[in-house]
């Protein structure tokens, strides 16, 4: 039988000092932000465009373990579909079923590849949607495997018909791949995967090497390196898609809430890493204290690392407060902009509209994390450390760029030309002007 264990502290959250409202609304942004960090990822990126493959085989030999073969680390495409083949048919049917709904939620989502409308007589605007050429998926697997991590982003990137989707995966120790990630990425019709170290795998797609050609953006979730690594890869001219650090998590609750159910909840994102965020935040102390002797029970059942991650993610930068009222937790709410948000009340619609910052709002008891995470459809790469006040989740849009279109006839011309003419004139622009008064009936 495992240790019993202490229950949480439950405090007010009008009661933290200005140094503790500072490090939970910072989290895992000021690890990704630091100068160390930066300088790291800086590093490696010039390493990798400096060597090479050469980089990305020592890098992985470093930090991972794993002696790569000298002509590079990609998995062969035969390997993905003998990984499906070679799974248990439960899994696999799990993973079918989470494509299924991630692909019918990413369908529903995209846009109409074109359109055009006329805005006034003669003047019609409109725009274009069409995918990407390229995109880098990372998959971590330092904390364990994540196949629904490739699910979650692989799927709307194929939706949008990306022309090509690499995925980077570090190696277990035995050099291998989880066999459930391979086999997610043959599902979904992905064939470029390359096992190797996280920070030198993304810098190698942002800056191509022989064995890893360069890609347009990039996307996925890890510690503050690999977050750190995909924004500076940016100066190398592939997009980071989302910054997507560290797992964070809030559940807003009632006086109706069940405590058994919230410590379920809040157990599910705790158990990810030491430097997740989780928060309960509840009008009710009586609530509260009754979930803190549940998360206790069940902080006492997982087992090792898994109780040490909980732990932490629900004391150092997260934990369990009471506020006094749901504006006192919508207003922490919308200055935080969590990854993930429960809305455990008596009428989460009408809570869920005052909710002005992240990445995804799950209403009521019945939608748990796990399922949003698993099953859903929605997406689960979310972002993070703040970036949810600017950016969203990875879907089928991420994946999309949009090209404007216009038409005008002769007569929208006409109408249009003197506000040209007079910005033209204003910005010295004399060929500008020209363009639109210089037109005549019957001249080119």
């Amino acid at each position: 039988m495992p240790a019993a264990e202490t229950a949480p502290t439950v405090r007010r959250l009008g009661d933290l000092s200005e140094a503790e409202r500072h490090r939970r609304l910072r989290r895992s942004s000021d690890a990704i932000l630091s100068a160390r960090t930066r300088d790291y990822a800086r590093q490696v990126l010039e390493d990798v465009a400096r060597e090479g493959d050469r980089a990305v085989i020592a890098y992985t030999w470093r930090w991972d373990g794993v002696r790569l073969p000298a002509d590079g680390p990609r998995v062969p495409p035969a390997r993905l579909a003998e990984a499906l083949d070679g799974i248990e048919a439960g899994l696999r049917a799990a993973l079918e079923a989470a494509i299924a709904r991630a692909r019918r939620y990413n369908e529903w989502l995209r846009p109409s590849p074109s359109a055009l409308v006329e805005l006034e007589p003669g003047v019609a605007v409109g725009v274009r949607f069409s995918p990407l050429r390229s995109a880098g998926l990372y998959v971590p697997s330092g904390k364990g495997t994540f196949p629904s991590t490739l699910v979650t982003m692989g799927t709307p990137a194929t939706v949008a018909g990306v022309e090509r989707v690499a995925v980077v995966v570090p190696p277990r120790g035995s050099g291998e791949v989880d066999p459930a990630v391979l086999a997610a990425a043959h599902l979904l019709g992905i064939t470029e995967v390359y096992a190797c170290n996280g920070a030198a795998g993304i810098a190698a797609l942002a800056v191509g090497t022989a064995a890893m050609p360069r890609v347009d953006a990039l996307a996925g979730p890890g510690n503050p390196v690999i977050a750190a690594v995909q924004l500076a890869a940016a100066a190398w001219g592939a997009r980071p898609l989302a910054l997507l650090g560290p797992t964070e998590s809030i559940v807003l609750a009632d006086d109706t809430a069940d405590p058994e159910r919230l410590a379920l909840d809040l157990l599910t994102e705790a158990e990810h890493g030491t430097d997740s965020a989780v928060l309960l935040l509840c009008t009710d102390a009586v609530v509260a204290e009754r979930t803190a002797a549940h998360l206790a029970a069940g902080l006492a059942r997982l087992p090792e690392p898994r109780r040490t991650y909980a732990r932490a993610a629900l004391t150092d930068l997260g934990g369990l407060f009471i506020i006094d009222d749901l504006d006192e937790g919508l207003a922490w709410i919308n200055r935080y902009a969590p990854e993930h948000l429960q809305l455990a009340v008596r009428d989460p619609l009408a809570v869920a509209v005052r909710v002005r910052h992240a990445g995804e709002v799950l209403l009521g008891q019945h939608t748990p994390f796990a399922a949003a995470n698993y099953a859903v459809g929605v997406p689960a790469a979310l972002p993070t450390s703040g970036a949810g006040f600017a950016a969203s989740g990875i879907t089928v849009l991420s994946f999309l760029k949009a090209t404007s279109v216009a038409m005008l006839t002769e007569a929208g011309l006409d109408a249009l030309a003197p506000v040209a003419a007079r910005l033209g004139t204003h910005e010295e622009f004399p060929a500008h002007v020209l363009a639109v008064t210089g037109r005549r009936k019957g001249t080119p």
